[in-house]
């Protein structure tokens, strides 16, 4: 446990000492920022009618770009850049397993990404200023939409940790990551034009457009809780035996 908590803090103090991070932190403001500024511009010309949550996470093409853009960024350096460094052989010589390294790059990323999300909540009462120009704003939605994004954006790291720990090139990796999650996310529209059954079940389940508009909505449903855990749970062990298989080449 005390080696897991000395890696974790190394990644995430990493985070803060590299320029990428602030550029990526900055880009990731600026873009929710637009998207709720013009939520608000909506609501001072009396607009009704309108989903205040469903307009900044679920429909927002923002909340979707700003996601797949900074995943990619924040993970591609968490394995690939130690594999060029030749640090990750350094790091696997010391008395650290490799579940150890996996989860405390993970868990650093992940940190790193909540980090960014925590001054969005101050739209919380920017938007309750303006709520009786519209419906009031409702916390439940609110609250059930950040755990839709935590849970969205924490399966994408997985992927992005597991795509930088097959490559030992940053770029490749990001690229790869992004290549994925919007294989992941755009699979999302495939129930609205399936003419099986099957496949329109399927893609629902695992879209993770059709589950930030529900958890916009303030519906928490246990199906895509327990889907993004265990799907998390996969990535990072196949992240596990990527490493391991390293070992053995």
């Amino acid at each position: 446990m005390r080696t897991f908590v000395t890696l974790w803090k190394r990644e995430l103090l990493a985070y803060f000492l590299s320029p990428i991070a602030y550029v990526t932190m900055m880009f990731f403001l600026i873009v929710m920022g637009f998207s709720f500024w013009f939520l608000v511009s909506v609501l001072t010309e009396g607009t009704s009618g309108i989903s205040l949550m469903r307009v900044l996470f679920g429909e927002s093409i923002f909340f979707w770009i700003a996601l797949l853009i900074i995943v990619p960024v924040i993970t591609m350096r968490l394995i690939a850049e130690e594999k060029r460094s030749g640090t990750l052989e350094t790091l696997m010589t010391a008395p650290v397993t490799d579940v150890s390294v996996v989860l405390a790059k993970y868990f650093g990323a992940l940190c790193f990404f909540i980090i960014m999300w925590m001054p969005t909540v101050a739209y919380a009462y920017v938007l309750k200023a303006f709520s009786p120009l519209s419906a009031p704003v409702d916390l439940g939605p609110m609250l059930s939409s950040y755990v839709g994004a935590f849970l969205v954006g924490a399966f994408y790291i997985s992927i992005g940790v597991l795509t930088s720990a097959l490559t030992r090139n940053q770029i490749l990796a990001a690229v790869v990551c992004f290549a994925v999650i919007c294989v992941a996310f755009f699979s999302g529209f495939v129930p609205y034009f399936a003419t099986n059954s099957l496949m329109q079940n399927t893609f629902r389940y695992t879209s993770s457009l059709g589950h930030m508009l529900d958890f916009s909505r303030g519906v928490v449903d246990s199906r895509p809780v327990v889907f993004y855990l265990s799907s998390i749970a996969f990535v990072l062990y196949a992240t596990v035996k990527a490493l391991e298989f390293r070992r053995w080449r």
